[in-house]
């Protein structure tokens, strides 16, 4: 139970005050002996750092000193960027910067739509000319065509229709395959956000419809990639190989970089041995073996390379 204060007597009173003295007292003491402790852990961390960087210099030195011995190339010196300089707004003396042009480019030129605003002008002003502004704007707007084939039934009985226009297929536009195959590779956007973006725009299309414009009838691209491969093979001076790891479906892969001074064409396989480039050269090389002259070394050997093999 516990007693209200009013009700104790003067000696329970007196009892009680002596007692939380005291327990102020062993906590005041407590508390300093805390306060000195993180002193010296203080002092003592700072020890730790001064030493920590004199142990990063002597084995920056001893890495130079062997680099020296192994007639190793030395450590760059890495020069201070400017970004510092850049962001602060001080300029540097004798280093002041040309003036730069402001404002959009001068694409006056390229205007291709002009529009006459009248002005509400009193009776009796004279007319100046006009004042002219180019303004950029962008326009994106659903657009459904009806075309109205042709037909004609020939005297032998035979029907003829007139054709859709190129690239039309499944009741869509090249411009519309082109616009989804932009926005998912240069501006990597989902194959949902795109859907919800047509659908936003007046489009009536769906997932598995983009996923067709993304995925099928691709071999134009397919033939580009491996013209521009066998080209920069077959012209170029000298040939750079890379690869790195990649994730696809769930799966590690690696990505094999073939490039030279003027092109670069990426190959992702499960493997990256040396069967495994030799099967990424394989139809280039079978090319350039194939317009090559017959040697007879091939006719005295009859020896067929492995990268010929099917």
């Amino acid at each position: 139970m516990v007693e209200h204060a009013d009700t104790l007597s003067l000696k329970a009173l007196r009892e009680l005050v002596t007692g939380l003295v005291a327990r102020a007292d062993r906590a005041e003491i407590r508390i300093g002996a805390l306060e000195a402790d993180n002193r010296k852990l203080r002092e003592e961390n700072d020890l730790l750092r001064v030493e920590n960087t004199r142990l990063k210099v002597d084995n920056q030195l001893l890495r130079d000193e062997i680099a020296r011995l192994k007639n190793l190339p030395p450590r760059p010196s890495f020069r201070p960027s400017g970004m510092e300089q850049a962001t602060s707004g001080k300029t540097v003396a004798g280093s002041r910067k040309p003036a730069r042009r402001r404002g959009p480019k001068d694409d006056k030129g390229s205007v291709t739509r002009e529009e006459v605003l009248p002005a509400k002008a009193p009776p009796g002003s004279r007319f100046k000319g006009y004042k002219e502004c180019v303004v950029r704007d962008l326009i994106v707007r659903a657009e459904v065509v009806r075309y109205r084939r042709e037909c004609w039934v020939t005297p032998e009985g035979r029907t003829i229709i007139a054709p859709l226009p190129a690239g039309i297929k499944g009741g869509y536009g090249a411009s519309l395959r082109r616009f989804c195959l932009m926005l998912h590779s240069h501006g990597q956007v989902t194959t949902q956000r795109l859907t919800t973006l047509l659908n936003d725009v007046g489009v009536e299309i769906s997932k598995r419809q983009v996923i067709r414009f993304l995925t099928e009838r691709l071999d134009g691209f397919h033939a580009e990639d491996a013209a521009v491969l066998h080209a920069g093979l077959v012209s170029a001076p000298f040939v750079t190989v890379d690869d790195t790891g990649a994730r696809h479906a769930n799966r590690n892969f690696h990505t094999t970089q073939i490039g030279g001074e003027h092109f670069t064409a990426f190959r992702t396989a499960p493997s990256k041995s040396r069967l495994n480039f030799l099967a990424l050269l394989r139809a280039t090389i079978r090319t350039m073996f194939s317009t090559m002259p017959p040697s007879p070394f091939w006719k005295t050997v009859r020896w067929t390379p492995p990268f010929w093999r099917g």
